[in-house]
């Protein structure tokens, strides 16, 4: 197979120290602007309740933006059952014009974990009540779109006279840059039927196959067919650490990490038979031959590396380089322009 990966980037779980959380966090805006320094197309991030890790892709997001300049900036995924579709939609906004239109909103509908705990701090009353489907988000996307709120009579009072409202600060184009996080058939159907991009990674639904990856073929193009001919994203997502410039340490501890995952790709998992591939651990020589008999790196034109929860800054920023100088040239991948700076 020829690869045609035109777009590379990574996904990172931004973990940190219960103890001393802003060391962690600040290692993961400096490996995010390493991977721009590295030529990296794009830099997600998780976002995670009542764990030690981002609980605001938001309010995080923000902070990159004024880290970099290039690399264009992800959330995978907010959980949209714990937001408010207008606030949510003022602060991506705000974080978009932060970061010049680099940002990539990346969502999920349905009820959200650890609900148990936490949906009656955010929502009044019964929150089984609220609605936390699909239509949340679309109405999160129509906020976005910065339409006038009332008639064409209705002002509102500010310090610079009679404004119109409207969400405010309006980012064009961000509505076009909204992604859904599928996992099954019928969340891939909706997300194409409502002209979302899609990402798909490392956990699938196996639906009518226990083989992960016709899976994610299926998933795909149901996604694509569900598109009617309109133009779409696919992002897929894979764990890949290359060893080659790891000292044996650490390739040790990266062997151990995968071994450890293993059993899991055997059958599916749970109720829900939740199927998932290996991990592509080993030279980058042997990880693209992986990649490039990979039945659905065909069908996209975007990779995202999913980066471990368990590793360290160090790592990330091995495995970083090691992918974006030995194996991502070998998917067809090139690096883009960089624009050229202003003369003092």
């Amino acid at each position: 197979m020829t690869a045609h990966i035109k777009e590379i980037g990574f996904l990172i779980p931004g973990n940190f120290d219960n103890a001393a959380p802003s060391a962690g966090i600040e290692d993961t805006l400096e490996v995010i602007a390493q991977g721009e320094q590295l030529g990296f197309d794009s830099a997600w991030v998780r976002q995670r309740h009542l764990e030690p890790g981002i609980g605001s892709a938001a309010v995080f997001l923000a902070a990159a933006s004024q880290r970099t300049s290039t690399i264009q900036l992800g959330s995978a995924v907010i959980q949209i059952g714990y937001e408010s579709p207008f606030r949510l939609a003022e602060d991506l906004s705000m974080v978009d014009v932060l970061s010049g239109g680099r940002l990539n909103v990346g969502l999920s509908a349905g009820v959200p974990p650890h609900s148990h705990l936490i949906a009656h701090l955010i929502h009044d009353g019964d929150w089984r009540q609220h609605d936390l489907s699909h239509a949340r988000i679309q109405r999160f996307r129509d906020n976005l779109r910065g339409d006038y709120l009332g008639d064409e009579e209705t002002f509102v009072a500010t310090p610079f006279g009679p404004q119109r409202p409207r969400l405010q600060p309006h980012a064009e184009g961000l509505v076009d840059r909204l992604w859904y996080g599928g996992g099954s058939l019928r969340s891939a159907r909706w997300a194409g039927e409502n002209g979302f991009n899609l990402l798909t990674g490392n956990v699938i639904s196996g639906e009518g196959t226990d083989d992960f990856h016709l899976a994610q073929v299926n998933l795909i193009n149901t996604w694509r067919e569900a598109l009617g001919g309109r133009s779409g994203r696919v992002a897929l997502g894979r764990v890949i650490v290359p060893t080659d410039s790891a000292p044996p340490s650490r390739i040790t501890r990266y062997e151990a990490f995968a071994a450890s995952r293993f059993d899991r790709t055997l059958k599916p998992q749970g109720e829900r038979r939740t199927l998932f591939p290996r991990d592509l651990v080993g030279p980058a020589e042997q990880i693209v031959e992986w990649l490039l008999d990979d039945p659905v790196l065909p069908l996209v034109s975007e990779l995202r590396l999913e980066l471990p929860y368990e590793f360290k800054r160090e790592e990330y920023e091995q495995i970083l380089s090691d992918t974006i100088t030995r194996i991502a040239p070998a998917l067809g991948w090139r690096a883009k322009p960089q624009p050229a700076l202003a003369a003092e």
